[in-house]
């Protein structure tokens, strides 16, 4: 029988210590030139805090989207940050940020940050936000039919080892939606050979239905999943978006919808030699998830995706799985744009995984079993990194 062992305590180390594989981000490695975003105007100008801006200031978009960057950034810090207390997950997000670099989260201006991010050097700065974050290594999102993005891979630059790419195919399969699925798949075959992706991934509408007589449903079947297949890489889900509900407001204009998820019952039901990644965006559709989940071994639940990363609502979905799925899910990725929030959200991550644990440890302990340090660490490796690595088959 285990040692007892002060359960809150270790389950705060090991998840400290334990660094994280952070599944999905939009972040850019350096060699990839200047396509990742970085430092306190890209920070401020996040569409989550622009969002904010248009609820606390008389401002509107179209005079906003006239202003230069910097001027758009000192009118955020200036009204979210200033005028109003930050207790919004995204702006206590820019706090801690600022808190972890040394930065005065109360300076009546930018200045200080400025010459802070101006002075940086970028190699350096990302080896330093990921060891604050605790973040071993990231996953891109990587777009062919990107004309710049496309342009540095056609380059010949190998991105640093820490960061590694995910095939996106939003545009492949709208803008090539009148091809044929060899043209497709000629395509997909070309792009995973140059960037060796850990899986293929696409982003849904809420009215996401396969199959149906959409061509995206006609090139999935034709050309993606048996991509996906002959590569042996997952292909990534993420189902539950309403596009543009208020175009104003551009990146932060989108909304959210509860999806059939009978979708992602036929996928994995009709090609059960493919591996799907899935995170779904309405809150109501966590549950129907998990269910799915515990048919189908592949299928791997994953994050608290866009709308859904807040402590609140992620805590109640991470207690969900863990009491139908135990273990064998990847609770969080960071959904990330700018380098720097690595650094909060797998701050938060952590502070709301840990009680979670916790207290399903202190359940087993009353009910008969004991758990050690070995089996937390077991327990917290495989939700932070080998759930992701097995199930891509790569060592990340």
């Amino acid at each position: 029988m285990p040692l007892m062992i002060d359960i809150a305590a270790v389950v705060e180390d090991v998840i400290a210590s334990t660094p994280v594989i952070d599944i999905h981000t939009h972040l850019f490695a350096p060699e990839l030139g200047a396509l990742g975003l970085w430092g306190i105007d890209n920070l401020l100008t996040y569409h989550y805090l622009e969002a904010e801006l248009f609820r606390s200031c008389s401002i509107n978009p179209r005079q906003y989207w006239e202003l230069e960057k910097s001027a758009q950034s000192d009118l955020i810090w200036k009204t979210l940050f200033i005028e109003n207390t930050p207790v919004s997950e995204a702006t206590r997000g820019v706090i801690s940020v600022l808190n972890a670099l040394g930065l005065d989260t109360h300076a009546e201006s930018l200045k200080e940050a400025r010459e802070f991010f101006n002075q940086m050097n970028l190699a350096d700065h990302v080896t330093n936000v990921l060891r604050i974050a605790g973040v071993s290594s990231v996953v891109m999102t990587n777009d062919p039919l990107d004309p710049n993005e496309a342009a540095e891979w056609n380059a010949g630059h190998e991105p640093d080892a820490r960061f590694h790419a995910a095939l996106r195919l939003d545009r492949i399969l709208t803008d090539m939606s009148g091809s044929t699925g060899a043209a497709v798949r000629e395509l997909l075959d070309t792009w995973v050979a140059r960037m060796k992706p850990f899986y293929m991934a696409v982003s849904l509408l809420d009215s996401f239905k396969f199959p149906s007589e959409e061509p995206a449903s006609r090139l999935l079947t034709e050309a993606v999943l048996p991509a996906c297949r002959d590569w042996n890489i997952p292909l990534a889900l993420m189902i539950g978006v309403r596009r543009q509900v208020n175009p104003a407001l551009r990146l932060a204009g989108d909304g959210v919808g509860r999806a059939d998820l009978r979708s992602v019952e036929v996928l994995c039901s009709r090609f059960p030699e493919n591996r799907f990644l899935v995170t779904v965006l309405s809150r109501e559709n966590q549950h129907e998830l998990c269910v799915y989940a515990r048919k189908f071994s592949n299928l791997m639940p994953f994050g608290c995706w866009w709308f859904l990363n807040n402590p609140s609502i992620v805590e109640e979905i991470t207690r969900e799985r863990l009491e139908l799925l135990g273990t064998t899910f990847i609770p969080q990725h960071s959904d990330a744009r700018i380098l720097e929030q690595l650094i909060y959200k797998w701050r938060n991550t952590r502070r709301t995984l840990a009680p979670i644990l916790t207290r399903s440890y202190e359940l087993l302990a009353q009910d008969g079993r004991q758990v050690s340090r070995e089996d937390i660490e077991r327990d917290v490796r495989r939700m932070l990194r080998s759930n992701f690595e097995q199930f891509t088959n790569r060592v990340a």
